[in-house]
Order: C-alpha cells, then structure tokens, then sequence
C-alpha cells in the first residue's frame, strides 16, 4: 500500500473515531468520568497521536502527541496528589532532548541519504532564537531543520539540487521557519502538524517549469508551530 493511500485510510480512520466519540457522548452513552478525560486538550492529543501512528507507524509524531497527553493526563487519572508541573517540567526537557538525539542519529528514509556533515546537507538547530540562513550548495541533498521557541528563513536562491530524491526533515515545536526555493525546484510537502501548520506558498503554475528529475522531500512535525516555502 503506497504512503498516499496510507495518509487517506488515516484520514478516514480519524473521522470514523471522532465521530463515533461525538456520537456516543450525544447519547450519553460515554460515562462522564471518561468523557471529562476523552474530551480535554490532552485526550484529544493522545487521540490524535493514536490515530497517526495507525496511518503510519513509523512516524514519530505520533508518540510524541501520546507523551504529551500523557505526561499532563495520567497524573490525574492516577489521583497523584503531589504531582506539580512546576516541579517536574524538566521531563518534558529530558523526553525533548531524547527525541533530539533520536532524530541526529537516525538515517534518513530509503529516498535519501544520511547527512555527512558537508555543505551539500542542512544541519540547523534553534532553540529560543533564529535568524537568516543562506544555503549555497551546488548539490544540495536535504537534512533536517530543528526549531523549538525559535525559527529562521533559510535562502537556497543561490544553491542547486542534486539529481534523484533528497529529504529535509523538520521537527518545529513552538516555533517554524521559511524555505525561500528556485521556481524549477519540484518540491513536495509530507509535514504532519498538530494546532499548526506548514504549506507550499509558491506560485499555482509553478508546475510547468520544475525539473521532475531532481525532488526535494519536505518531512517531519509540527507542533503549534507552523512554516512555509516559498519562491525565491
């Protein structure tokens, strides 16, 4: 089964989830002390991941929208008296920073290659903070773009893709950034975003003059954050 055909299957696996919930808290057939879980921000998160990652297992988006909405809920479910966000916030830092380090070591999907370190590879990082980065590459291959509270508009009017299928892989949480592209660029988005967004700006005909040859693959996770490409 292709990705695509997956992404829909998802997508009406969604609808039939959340509708049944709304159908059955209409009826009240749901008792109201699952209901008062089910239908908070982080059930509704736990929900979301849930139904990702049975469109795609593979994706990490989804175990990350379950810890989220698990690390806020089971507290509470839990009758865990002397749990205090204020006081144990700092494991949400430390599940952070393991799915920082997950994301560096991991290789890239069979469509690209593993970043080497080289200029022909995107390795950027910003956490509370951003700026303008200007890619000059003239075999740029992908990489990947992490954001957290941060965020930065990357220029590739100057670099070139190389031949075949190249993967940038995001991951913005609270944050996000700009792609400014060349117009012969074919580029195709496959971002999941969670209360945020990401979409391609560039131009309705910009079909008619990109080279099929040469694709970059736009990946990875949003997170009440969002981004953009957009022609350079």
């Amino acid at each position: 089964m292709s990705e695509i055909q997956n992404r829909r299957i998802g997508f009406g696996v969604a609808l039939v989830i959340i509708g049944a919930l709304f159908l059955l808290e209409n009826m009240g057939l749901i008792p109201f002390e699952l209901r008062h879980y089910i239908f908070r921000w982080q059930g509704i998160l736990i929900i979301i991941g849930s139904i990702i990652l049975i469109s795609d297992p593979r994706k990490p988006a989804g175990w990350i929208l379950i810890s989220i909405g698990g690390f806020f809920l089971l507290p509470e479910i839990l009758d865990l008296h002397w749990f205090r966000f204020r006081v144990y916030w700092p494991i949400l830092l430390i599940i952070f920073g393991f799915i920082y380090i997950i994301r560096q070591r991991s290789q890239e999907s069979p469509m690209g290659e593993r970043p080497d370190g080289s200029a022909d590879f995107l390795d950027d990082t910003n956490v509370f903070g951003g700026g303008d980065v200007t890619i000059t590459s003239a075999n740029f291959k992908g990489g990947k773009v992490t954001a957290v509270f941060g965020g930065s508009n990357y220029y590739f009017d100057s670099a070139k893709l190389s031949d075949g299928n190249n993967v940038l892989d995001l991951f913005y949480m609270f944050g996000g950034g700009t792609f400014y592209v060349p117009s012969d660029w074919t580029v195709k988005v496959d971002v999941t975003s969670v209360f945020g967004g990401f979409s391609d700006k560039r131009r309705t005909n910009i079909e008619n003059t990109t080279d099929p040859t040469k694709v970059l693959y736009v990946k990875g996770f949003v997170l009440f954050g969002g981004g953009e490409i957009k022609t350079a």
